[in-house]
């Protein structure tokens, strides 16, 4: 008897390397920044299309129980539950970087933070300029323009700078890891409202534990995100916003091989990391993007945009705000104090870094969200200025970027030209200085 010819498997489970190489892909900053758009795309397709009001109403479908307070929207629930996964890669990132990265010496970490300072406090004044002048009532929305997202920045940065000086890159990763710090301290101190202190204190109790259990040597990993889950619904019941818990955590975790772990260990962060990565930019962040990113774009709605002083603001501050509050803060720094710039590095490259700091995509839409409650006047109008003013910054940071990459490559090929005719003893050929 002939046995059955076994059917073709379509979706078979993917094999353990293929999820290894999923996952790294996923690390990448151009991959997340791609999730990221591609999310946003949907949710603005999707909310312009026939079936927008399908959007609408997943967007607002309540999930969860009303006796835990746990009775969110889908929308809520990305925004308040999924993004915390985000703000805790953040977390992990910003304790690495002070523990063993840029932002760990003075002399190197100046520069970027005040920059990252300057690039937060003139797109305000952008914002509230452009309210005063028009007596808008949308003041409370001041801090949008004010965030750089790290993931999109630096993916403009690596498609259209590649010839441009590594030292670059590391401006940016420190100014943007100084914006994200700075960025949640604004959310914590200005977007949170009727505090419970009892409450706050359990979320910090619970960080606590889990400050203890992280550093031993085998930590139950169950009990770890027991532990996350405790902390966060405590800061969600405090009045603080949840993601601040996410970032607590972050700074909770060892960013060196504590005494209790094997010799040659890798640390904490830079393992959660590596594990949680992957589902923050492929899972979390896309899915965020889908439900705060839905605004219609239709004539009216774009007119309405357009002419709301809030919106304004917020294009004024991303575009114009943070690069002139990038390069003016970084100038006077090093003209008034013993800060230098790293020798590789021009200054109009940090106009272009400037710009590219613009795009202020994540965050700034949840800090809009967290000023304007939904169904305000301002709320489609908030998103849009986020999501044009974002592309701007992108788009004219890619610009300039490209345009200095071709330099660079000019005076390198220029430069290998003037070593092979000394070798042959031409000593005509000359590098041309960057402004001929």
């Amino acid at each position: 008897m002939n046995p059955k010819p076994r059917r073709p498997v379509v979706f078979s489970r993917p094999d353990p390397g293929t999820i290894r190489n999923l996952a790294d892909t996923l690390r990448q900053e151009s991959t997340g920044a791609g999730f990221l758009l591609a999310g946003a795309i949907v949710a603005l397709v999707w909310a312009n299309s026939p079936w927008g009001y399908l959007y609408t109403e997943l967007s607002e479908t309540v999930v969860g129980p009303h006796a835990a307070h746990l009775d969110l929207t889908v929308a809520d629930w990305a925004k308040d539950g999924l993004l915390t996964i985000f703000f805790f890669t953040v977390g992990l990132e910003l304790k690495r970087e002070m523990v063993v990265g840029q932002l760990r010496r003075f002399s190197t970490a100046i520069v970027p933070v005040a920059a990252a300072v300057g690039g937060m406090a003139m797109p305000a004044f952008v914002y509230w300029l452009v309210g005063a002048v028009q007596g808008s009532d949308a003041m409370a929305g001041w801090a949008i323009p004010v965030a750089t997202d790290i993931a999109f920045a630096v993916a403009v940065l690596s498609a259209f700078g590649s010839n441009l000086p590594s030292a670059l890159r590391a401006f940016l990763l420190t100014l943007a890891v100084a914006d994200d710090l700075l960025g949640i301290i604004v959310i914590a101190v200005f977007y949170s409202e009727g505090i419970s202190l009892v409450w706050l204190a359990g979320s910090i109790a619970a960080v606590a534990v889990y400050l203890w259990l992280v550093r031993r040597r085998r930590p139950a990993a169950i009990a770890l995100f027991a532990l996350a889950l405790i902390a966060w619904y405590c800061m969600h019941r405090s009045g603080v916003h949840s993601t601040i818990a996410g970032v607590l955590l972050g700074f909770a975790t060892p960013a060196k091989p504590t005494r209790r772990q094997a010799p040659g260990a890798q640390a904490r962060t830079e393992h959660y990391e590596h594990w949680w990565r992957p589902i923050s930019s492929g899972v979390a962040v896309p899915i965020f993007a889908l439900f705060a990113a839905g605004v219609a774009l239709n004539p009216a709605a774009l007119k309405s945009a357009a002419l709301d002083p809030a919106a304004q603001g917020v294009v004024g501050g991303l575009i114009l705000g943070k690069p002139v509050g990038i390069f003016l803060t970084t100038f006077a720094l090093v003209a008034l104090t013993r800060a230098t710039l790293d020798e590789s590095v021009r200054w109009r490259d940090l106009v272009a870094i400037g710009c590219v700091g613009g795009v202020g995509f994540t965050v700034s839409l949840l800090i809009g969200e967290l000023a304007f409650a939904p169904g305000s006047a301002h709320e489609d109008a908030i998103k849009a200025g986020v999501l044009f003013g974002s592309l701007g910054a992108a788009a004219l940071g890619a610009i300039l970027l490209s345009a200095r990459s071709r330099w660079y490559s000019r005076h390198v090929s220029l430069a290998l030209e003037e070593e092979e005719a000394v070798d042959e003893g031409d000593l005509d050929l000359v590098v041309p200085d960057e402004d001929e």
